[in-house]
């Protein structure tokens, strides 16, 4: 029964957060708008047929079924006849100013939001990560191993931008235009630079060759495999595999590998406690092929410290990812970063919730994020978009003309389903080649601690 409560306040919290972007962004229209006075028919949150609605006033208020942004129909600005439906009322035109200022309303009304929630942050503290960019085991053999890289590491920059988490590391990797990325490297208070050649994961991002320090986390069990048959259960850190400490994701699929059908000595930490397992990895002994039938993540005991970041640190924080985001999609053939690593409403959906799981605060956190990159997005100059009527509004100021209503409206129409393909591509994407990381982000909560419990005592675990 606590189960279903939680799901039910995670659902009902990301509907109301993700719902607060929007409505404030249609609401910025709606004001000026208003402001302004021009003719106001609907304001909706969503696109789609429509879930209920009412009428006031003789304007028409509507929550709709695809939850991907919003609408607030204005006859006398350019609209699209495949979101907002056709319009027959003739009323007089407006000045390219007041189409302007409507327009820009939206975007500015998301970074108000977001400043006022990263005001709030800044009050009662924000939760971050305690991540630091150590680094794990380093493979006898590899490159990095040649070069003098050793485990207990400092990575201090890469690709010229400091680093304060293994995060950063990660982001700034992605990002990177080449294969080859200066990384900065510290020990004993010494610092050396190193040119090191990146990998491609199989979502096709770059990633250096290194891991953090790091107790992996089962995150799934299959049914019937050695693992399920041993007791290990979601959630269970590893802490060591046949009596060699876990120090990295990497180094436990090694060990597994080489341990095929010898029963092993497993030892986990579970909640507050340790419990020793005994595994059989499956597969033929001596040919490196051992298996125990669970899926990897990093650690789940997240380590967080409260801190109190300026609002406008915590906006320009969100305005560089972004903007590195962006430039990375432009560059995607130097990054590798491209449209299939973007997330549509279930991944952004999933995300939400999975912050929501952990902390109240880190959802809102995430929230500052969502509405700063509703801004800038839907600043694009691009037609549907709020900046898609700036330029045509500017464009009308500039010539002192107004522009072929049909023909902004068919261009507005075309564009509108670019747009909604777009999102139904991505969605699709998050559904299907991101299923597991979907899917595990609502199968089990982030822990957050304070602090590391050095009592914990080792339990044999009881055989079922």
């Amino acid at each position: 029964m606590a189960q279903i409560f939680n799901y039910l306040y995670v659902a009902s919290a990301v509907v109301l957060l993700f719902g607060a972007a929007i409505f404030v962004h249609e609401f910025g229209h709606y004001w000026l708008a208003r402001l302004r006075g021009l003719k106001v028919l609907e304001f909706a949150i969503g696109f789609g047929p429509k879930i209920f609605g009412w009428t006031k006033s003789g304007i028409e208020y509507t929550v709709r079924w695809i939850p991907a942004g919003g609408y607030v129909k204005l006859p006398q600005m350019v609209t699209s006849e495949i979101i907002e439906g056709s319009t027959e009322e003739k009323l007089p035109p407006v000045s390219p100013f007041s189409k302007i200022l409507v327009a820009f309303a939206g975007p500015a009304m998301n970074v108000v939001f977001a400043f006022f929630i990263a005001v709030l942050l800044y009050v009662i503290g924000l939760p971050v990560l305690v991540n630091p960019p150590i680094v794990g085991m380093v493979e006898n053999g590899s490159e990095e191993a040649t070069l003098g890289i050793r485990g207990g590491d400092r990575v201090i920059s890469v690709n010229g931008k400091a680093v304060k988490s293994w995060e950063d590391v990660q982001m700034n990797s992605i990002f990177a235009r080449t294969n080859t990325i200066p990384v900065v490297i510290g020990r004993d208070g010494k610092e050396n630079t190193y040119y090191l050649t990146s990998k491609t994961n199989e979502l096709g991002l770059k990633l250096l060759n290194l891991d953090p320090v790091e107790h992996p986390v089962v995150n799934i069990v299959n049914e019937g495999e050695p693992a399920a048959r041993a007791g290990l259960k979601v959630g269970d850190e590893f802490i060591s595999f046949g009596g060699v400490p876990v120090i990295s994701q990497d180094q436990l699929v090694t060990l597994i590998h080489k341990r095929a059908g010898e029963a092993t000595t497993v030892l986990v930490k579970r909640g507050d406690k340790k419990i020793q397992l005994s595994v059989t990895p499956s597969g033929t002994p001596g040919k490196d092929e051992g298996r125990i039938g669970v899926m990897l993540s990093g650690s789940a005991t997240m380590r967080y410290e409260l801190q109190h970041p300026l609002p406008w640190d915590q906006l320009a924080s969100v305005w560089n990812r972004t903007i590195d985001t962006l430039k990375a999609l432009f560059h995607s053939n130097q990054t590798g970063v491209g449209i299939k690593d973007l997330s549509g409403p279930p991944g952004i959906l999933a995300m939400m919730a999975a912050q929501v799981n952990a902390d109240y605060r880190l959802a809102l956190n995430f929230l500052v994020l969502l509405n700063i990159n509703l801004a800038i997005l839907n600043l694009l100059p691009i037609p549907v978009l709020d900046g898609g009527h700036i330029m045509i509004a500017i464009i009308e100021k500039i010539s002192r003309r107004t522009l072929n209503v049909k023909f902004v409206e068919y261009m507005t129409t075309a564009f509108a389903v670019l747009l909604i393909s777009f999102i139904l591509f991505v969605s699709f994407n998050d559904l299907t080649r991101h299923r597991p990381m979907f899917r595990s982000m609502f199968q089990h909560s982030t822990k957050i601690e304070q602090s590391i419990k050095s009592n914990d005592t080792v339990e044999p675990a009881s055989q079922k």
